[in-house]
C-alpha cells in the first residue's frame, strides 16, 4: 500500500470520526430527539443540552481499578508513537536517495547517482517535447526495480498518445540506458488543458469602420 493510500484512508477515518461526533453534539444540543419524538437509549450520548458530553459517571467509572492508569498511559503512548511514524513518514522520500549506474569493464568501481540529479534531467528532457507545458517526475521504489511516475500537463488540444510514445522511445529509453535496466515501469498522469474561449467583443465599443474609394 502506497504512502498516499495510506494518507487517504487516515484522513478518510478521521473525518467519519469527527462527522460523527459533530452530528451527536450537535443532535443534543439543539435537543433534536424530544423535538422529533425519539426515545434514545440510556447509554446514548449527549441526549439533551442540559447533558454534558461526558458525565461524572463516566469520567470516574473505572478511575479506582488498578488497570485504567496504565491502560491510559499506554494508549496515549501508542498515540503518540503512531502520529510520530506518520509524521517521520510524510518528510521521507518515497523513492531511494541515490541510484546505482553501472560500470562495465571496471572492477571495484562503483558510481552512484542522485536522484534528484536524474528525475531533473528527465524532466528536461520530457518539458522540450512537443506540445507539453509541465512536467514533474519522481523515481519510486518498487518491489524489484525502481519504477518513474511523471505528471505531464499538454497544451489545448495536446495529443496524450503522441505523448507517451515520444516519453517511451525519448526521455525512459535515456534513463533506461544510463541506468543499465532492461525495463524501467513508467507511469504517467497526463492532463490536457482546455481551450480558452475567445474574447467577446465588449457592449460599449465602437466598431471601426474602413471606407475604401
Amino acid at each position: 500500500m502506497s504512502r498516499s493510500t495510506v494518507n487517504r484512508v487516515l484522513l478518510g477515518v478521521a473525518a467519519v470520526l469527527l462527522l460523527a461526533a459533530g452530528v451527536l453534539v450537535l443532535a443534543g444540543g439543539l435537543d433534536l430527539y424530544a423535538r422529533l419524538g425519539l426515545d434514545m437509549p440510556g447509554w446514548w450520548p449527549l441526549t439533551s443540552p442540559d447533558q454534558p458530553v461526558v458525565s461524572a459517571g463516566s469520567r470516574t467509572r473505572w478511575a479506582d481499578e488498578s488497570w485504567w492508569w496504565p491502560a491510559v498511559i499506554a494508549g496515549l503512548a501508542l498515540v503518540v508513537a503512531g502520529t510520530a511514524w506518520w509524521l517521520l513518514a510524510q518528510l521521507r522520500r518515497s523513492g531511494p536517495a541515490t541510484i546505482a549506474l553501472p560500470t562495465p569493464g571496471a572492477s571495484g568501481l562503483r558510481l552512484r547517482l542522485r536522484t534528484r540529479a536524474l528525475e531533473e534531467a528527465l524532466e528536461t528532457g520530457t518539458v522540450v517535447l512537443p506540445e507539453v507545458e509541465r512536467v514533474s517526475v519522481r523515481l519510486l521504489r518498487g518491489p524489484r526495480r525502481p519504477r518513474l511516475r511523471a505528471a505531464v500537463r499538454l497544451t489545448p488540444g495536446g495529443d496524450p498518445a503522441e505523448l507517451v510514445e515520444h516519453f517511451e522511445t525519448g526521455p525512459c529509453s535515456s534513463a533506461r540506458s544510463s541506468l543499465g535496466l532492461a525495463e524501467l515501469p513508467a507511469e504517467l498522469r497526463i492532463r490536457v488543458l482546455a481551450a480558452k474561449p475567445a474574447a467577446a467583443p465588449g457592449r460599449g465599443g465602437r466598431r471601426r469602420r474602413s471606407r475604401v474609394e
